[in-house]
């Protein structure tokens, strides 16, 4: 191991598990048996021993290869290029949907929820999934799709999206899923970049309440996509959809495609691609991630399964657009693992604050992500009180994409969970294929912090001359793990350069970080954030904590601007509270007392909303293009509810 084993203790921890949570504990039983007394042994091992981990791992979560075993892994191409599990096959299907439809005591029972903006719900079971995966699979082979070519997927986080991802698995086709929110130049390049020869899209939804006919959209991409030769449309929202005849087809007449006999279950090669995602970027193409069949189907098992404890009886529900990592990780950990995943379209606060939790009561949820953003927003429009629905089915909270500020930390933990529930602090990214430092539901937690590495990850804190650090710096990986991006879709110069060209046989994530004495970790923000003030750095995470524990503060978001004097200075942009009058003087003096007056920000704008994603991650960059007046690059994920233009362009 080159980096830290480091985990939280018990000083300065708000919640500790019981003896109901280790009991419960896949991890902890299996640690038992394994012969470890402690995580910091487990992780340790984990690391130092990869032959032995990552296949004992697959056989202790039911990740099931076929053939002979050769050697675990492979890095005759490259440190940044490892192969995995050779001799062997499988195929994501198999694990996620066709071992549940076929046990008795499982095929029954629910296998995805969709929960729609407009307020309507729908389901599969596992034996209806296979079904569907079957159907699918089936027609997209007669209208010519083979192993190795790409179907994209542009709709909501509807049942039939499950079915698009594990029907494309099962014959090894490649699933590109596109945020449902782009506009038809942002999906084009992506169907263009990808060569997709199929689509996928409904006929429309809502956003917000309002209207969106996403067909439209799609046929405008299309029309400037010429790799794509066939469109098929789920009927969703009854909205009208013109159909081309010869390249449309409606969901609902693939069972006359597919005829009566489904296609077999290819067996892959572990390394073979289930899925490539793209992100956006402020500037240049979008990244193209390649994420394969083991790689996923292992490392989110061991996510879901072993940080966060998922086992067969638990829903777990989550807002996830199936355009961004967290949509296909929920349906790959949580069905592999036999849960119920619980797909949530839409926002948590429309078409009101209790939305979510009207979510969790109804469906009875045990796991519930929701990221610091929506519970800011949440916590403001409850008041700081609680929400008025049952929520005692729940056993744990997830959070990831963005720091917490340590109110609303407080809030969800003590308010809203009754200070039972652990908050499961996750982080990571769609290159990982999952999480890089976790909260875990064994250990204990602190506010607003992470309990350590996740299984497998050899993980620290680099200053910038490549030196571990107990101050503020890079988060970097020292090993490679199978869940890890196997290069950007036909671009490995890129991906060397993008991950691994700062210091030898080193992944630098791009995410600030630190280790507190304690043994917490915490997250401070993107390192292209940064801010450095007069020779100091400084996270924008720490201001905007800062700034929204004031009285009368809903939201906040720090970007760094050119200085004549310091180099670089800190702006900020707050959002107040309903009712709330705010005053950019009486906010700064009370910010010099939290991060000192060197660090003050040189403005402090009041402005009516801040720009953010679907998901509710403030869009930081696009905000500091927007002050200075540069381009402001790729805007397809900004949520329209929340326009960039309410941010004031600097004099």
């Amino acid at each position: 191991m080159r980096g830290r084993s480091r985990f939280g203790g018990a000083t300065g921890a708000v919640w500790r598990p019981g003896p109901e949570q280790v009991a419960r504990s896949k991890l902890a039983n299996s640690m038992k048996r394994w012969g470890f007394s402690s995580l910091e042994e487990f992780h340790r091992a984990s690391v130092d021993r990869p032959d032995w981990f990552w296949p004992a791992a697959a056989e202790d979560l039911g990740v099931v290869f076929q053939g002979t075993p050769g050697a675990v892994r492979d890095e005759s191409r490259g440190r940044a290029f490892p192969r995995w599990f050779s001799g062997q096959t499988l195929n994501a299907v198999w694990s996620c949907v066709e071992r549940h439809a076929a046990d008795p005591q499982t095929a029954g029972k629910k296998a995805v929820i969709y929960e729609a903006d407009a307020g309507h719900n729908r389901s599969l079971t596992y034996a209806q999934l296979r079904a569907e995966v079957d159907v699918f699979a089936g027609a997209i082979q007669a209208l010519g799709i083979r192993k190795g070519d790409r179907v994209t997927l542009f709709g909501p986080p509807t049942p039939e999206a499950a079915v698009v991802l594990m029907g494309c698995a099962k014959i090894g086709a490649i699933f590109v899923p596109a945020f449902s929110g782009y506009g038809s130049d942002a999906l084009a390049t992506r169907l263009q970049a990808s060569e997709s020869a199929l689509l996928v899209t409904v006929d429309g939804t809502t956003r917000r309440g309002k209207s969106i006919p996403m067909k439209a959209t799609a046929d405008a991409a299309v029309a400037i996509s010429p790799s794509v030769r066939n469109t098929i449309v789920v009927r969703n929202s009854g909205q009208d959809a013109p159909m081309a005849a010869g390249r449309d087809h409606w969901w609902d007449t693939l069972p006359a495609l597919a005829g009566s006999t489904p296609p077999a279950t290819v067996a892959l090669d572990p390394n073979d691609p289930l899925f490539v995602l793209y992100t956006s970027g402020t500037t240049g193409a979008p990244k193209r991630i390649v994420h394969s069949h083991a790689g996923m189907l292992l490392k989110a098992a061991i996510d879901f399964g072993y940080v966060f404890d998922i086992q067969d009886d638990d829903v777990v529900t989550w807002i996830a657009d199936m355009g961004w990592m967290l949509g296909p990780l929920m349906l790959i950990g949580g069905l592999h693992l036999g849960s119920t995943v619980v797909l949530v379209e839409g926002v948590p606060d429309f078409p009101d604050a209790g939305r979510l939790w009207r979510i969790v009561e109804r469906n009875r949820s045990t796991f519930l992500g929701i990221a610091p953003t929506a519970a800011r927003g949440l916590r403001t429009a409850l008041n700081g009180g609680r929400p008025d629905a049952d929520l005692s089915t729940l056993r744990a909270f997830a959070s990831t994409g963005e720091a917490w500020d340590e109110p609303t930390w407080h809030w969800l933990f003590d308010t809203v969970g009754g200070k039972r529930l652990p908050i499961l602090n996750y982080s990571g990214g769609t290159e990982i294929g999952g999480g890089i430092i976790s909260g875990y539901t064994i250990a204990p937690h602190a506010p607003a912090s992470f309990c350590g590495p996740c299984p497998g990850m050899d993980v620290d804190v680099y200053d910038a001359d490549g030196r571990s650090t107990d101050e503020v710096g890079e988060l970097v990986v020292l090993n490679t793990w199978p869940g890890m991006a196997h290069s950007f879709w036909r671009d490995d110069a890129r991906f060397l350069d993008t991950y691994w060209s700062r210091w030898p046989d080193v992944w630098v994530h791009g995410d600030l970080a630190s280790v507190d004495a304690r043994g917490f970790w915490h997250i401070h923000g993107r390192s292209d954030d940064t801010l450095k003030i007069g020779g100091r750095r400084i996270g924008p995470a720490e201001i905007e904590s800062a700034l929204v524990a004031q009285a009368g503060v809903a939201e906040a978001g720090v970007i760094g601007a050119p200085d004549e004097m310091k180099g670089q200075t800190a702006v900020a942009f707050v959002v107040a509270r309903p009712g709330a009058k705010l005053e950019e003087s009486a906010l700064s003096t009370s910010l010099i007392a939290a991060v000192g007056k060197g660090m003050l920000p040189s403005r402090i704008h009041i402005v009516e909303t801040l720009p953010k994603t679907k998901n509710g991650k403030i869009m930081r960059r696009a905000i500091r293009a927007r002050y200075l007046g540069e381009p402001v690059g790729d805007l397809s994920a900004l949520d329209p509810s929340t326009p960039l233009e309410s941010i004031p362009v600097r004099d």
